[in-house]
Formats: C-alpha cells, sequence, structure tokens
C-alpha cells in the first residue's frame, strides 16, 4: 500500500518496522539485517556507542545516516537525570530532536519507571524534542505520556529482550483506541507471528531487536519481520470478519441440488 505512510512528529516512514542495532555479532550483520527488514529506522543506544577511540569502527560506517533515521535512544538508563543528559549529548552530536525516552525501573525486569518516563517526558518536550516513549501497558499510565506531549506511544509487549510476546492484548487495544498518537509496540516481541498479531490489532508499528539479532539466521528473521509487519497491516486495514459462535456453510443453500 504505497500511500499508508506512517508519520511521527516530522518523519515519514514507508515501514512500519523499526529496528534495533544492539546485541548483532557485527557491525555487518546489523547492516544485513536492517537491509532485510526493510526498514526505514532504526534505535541506536547512546550510551553505549563508540565515541571516543577513533581506531575502532562505529555504526555510521556501516548504515547510512543519510539513508537510514537514527533514533537516538536511552537504553540503560534508571533516572530522569540520566535520561535527560543522554537525549541532551545526542541533540549535541548529531543535531537529533526525535528521540526514543526508555527510563528503566529495576535491572531485573528492565520495566519502565513511568514516574520518571512522564516527568522526563515533560521536560524534553519543553525543550523541543520530539518523544517516543517507552511505557508499560497500562492504558492510564500511557495517555499521561501523551498528554504530556509524547509523539508515540510504545507500550511493552512483554519484558525487554524476553521474546514472550504480546501478553496482554486487552491492554493494547485500549492503549490503541484512546490514543491520538502513533502505538509502536515496543519490547518482548519474539517472533514474527508476535509482529502480525500487534499490526492486527491496529498498531501503527513494532520495533525489534533481540528478535532478529539473537535468531539462528539473524538475516532471514529480518526478511520474516518485514512480511509479517506487512501481512498484519494489510490484515488490519481489510477488516477481518465477524466472529460467529455457530457455523456458517461457505457454499450457497441457493440451487441445492
Amino acid at each position: 500500500m504505497p500511500s499508508d505512510i506512517l508519520k511521527i512528529a516530522s518523519k515519514k516512514l514507508r515501514s512500519r518496522l523499526i529496528v534495533g542495532t544492539g546485541k548483532y555479532k557485527s557491525f555487518v550483520e546489523t547492516a544485513k539485517a536492517i537491509e532485510a527488514s526493510g526498514a526505514d529506522m532504526v534505535t541506536v543506544a547512546v550510551r553505549r556507542i563508540n565515541i571516543t577511540n577513533k581506531k575502532k569502527p562505529i555504526l555510521t560506517d556501516y548504515i547510512n545516516p543519510k539513508k537510514i533515521i537514527y533514533l537516538p535512544n536511552t537504553a540503560g538508563c534508571f533516572t530522569s537525570e540520566e535520561a535527560l543528559r543522554t537525549l541532551r549529548l545526542a541533540r549535541e552530536m548529531g543535531g537529533w530532536k526525535l528521540v526514543k525516552l526508555e527510563v528503566l525501573g529495576d535491572k531485573k525486569t528492565l520495566y519502565p519507571n513511568m514516574i520518571e518516563t512522564i516527568k522526563s517526558t515533560k521536560t524534553l518536550v519543553k525543550e523541543g524534542f520530539k518523544v517516543m516513549v517507552y511505557c508499560t501497558d497500562d492504558p492510564l499510565l500511557a495517555k499521561k505520556c501523551e498528554d504530556n506531549g509524547a509523539s508515540a506511544i510504545m507500550p511493552l509487549a512483554s519484558p525487554i529482550g524476553s521474546g514472550l510476546g504480546l501478553q496482554n492484548k486487552v491492554n493494547i487495544s485500549l492503549i490503541i483506541k484512546q490514543s491520538k498518537v502513533p502505538v509502536i509496540v515496543d519490547a518482548g516481541i519474539g517472533t514474527a507471528s508476535d509482529a502480525t498479531i500487534a499490526m492486527e490489532l491496529g498498531c501503527d508499528g513494532v520495533l525489534i531487536n533481540s528478535a532478529i539479532a539473537k535468531a539462528k539466521k539473524p538475516i532471514l528473521m529480518a526478511k520474516a519481520f518485514k512480511d509479517a509487519v506487512i501481512a498484519g497491516r494489510n490484515s488490519f486495514m481489510a477488516v477481518r470478519m465477524q466472529k460467529n459462535y455457530f457455523a456458517s456453510a461457505s457454499s450457497p443453500k441457493k440451487g441445492l441440488i
């Protein structure tokens, strides 16, 4: 569907699949997986990139930021202060204003600390950032993020890197119905069918990292996710048949012998 464009702040994306750049075996594998995914946007953990050692390769050597939209994120931040400092650094480094905010609550679950997240969202928006917010699947807290100026809501499907897939489809559906900004499922997706389910619920997109990077064949899995997101989006746009509690024959009754 050529005209089916995802718009986040001022960015227009042809692909509704956003891909992470961590956990791959090499930058070469990262670049090949991103190409296979067809993604227009990739997330980059600002705190984990090499900005000091000129002798070591850097991500931009393999993924051209003029062709792929870089989305700096605050992976590894556990306080509002850490997250704010990280994104201000990203703006200084590359002029990035569209960013992904995640403020984690603890190291075991990596669930977002929503008090710190909402506080950070409010501050960043005041400073001119366009903020895509990683949040819990609580509809009330997701709405708080939007009310404080979030450009996109990114509820988790399940814990980061768990591969458990969508654990609460009802809450995700509620978030979709109430949101006026894009809803992108982030974290916990395990396989291509999970992405299809998220898209069939009406999500505007999905963000995948571990499910691709940790697959036995990452490049092939990236292609699978590309197809899965397209299939799920087309299925949602086509509008599924109504569910019935009784059988309904496929063949017409008229003209029976």
